[in-house]
């Protein structure tokens, strides 16, 4: 959970909001080259591709006390694409629209990439 102090009080947000907002950011812009977001699934050790009422399983977020967060997310690249400029441009948008919506500094983002699809 990231906390942010301020002179009123203490705002603490969970990391289960940050990858939720961090999913939605993803889907809302549409950026390019992303399929979607990618989850293991447990049973048989595969990625399966995630709908929109799931998407915070892709995304592993870690937080601490003094607001700053760092985003890993697990996505799924059209094919044909350039995954490094696809990887850059997913980073700056999270980076921006986190910071922007939370006032929380996000660290880092990592990005995995489970698949590719046509």
């Amino acid at each position: 959970m990231a906390s942010i102090k301020n002179e009123k009080g203490v705002i603490s947000i969970t990391n289960e909001v940050i990858a939720t907002l961090t999913g939605n950011i993803i889907t809302a812009s549409g950026l390019y080259g992303i399929v979607g977001m990618a989850a293991k699934n447990a049973s048989d050790g595969l990625y399966e591709l995630l709908n929109r009422t799931n998407l915070a399983r892709g995304i592993k977020v870690t937080s601490n006390d003094v607001g700053e967060v760092s985003i890993e997310l697990h996505i799924i690249v059209e094919y044909g694409v350039p995954i490094a400029a696809v990887a850059e441009s997913t980073i700056d948008s999270v980076i921006y629209s986190v910071s922007q919506a939370t006032g929380l500094t996000v660290k880092r983002v990592d990005i995995v990439v489970e698949g590719v699809r046509v």
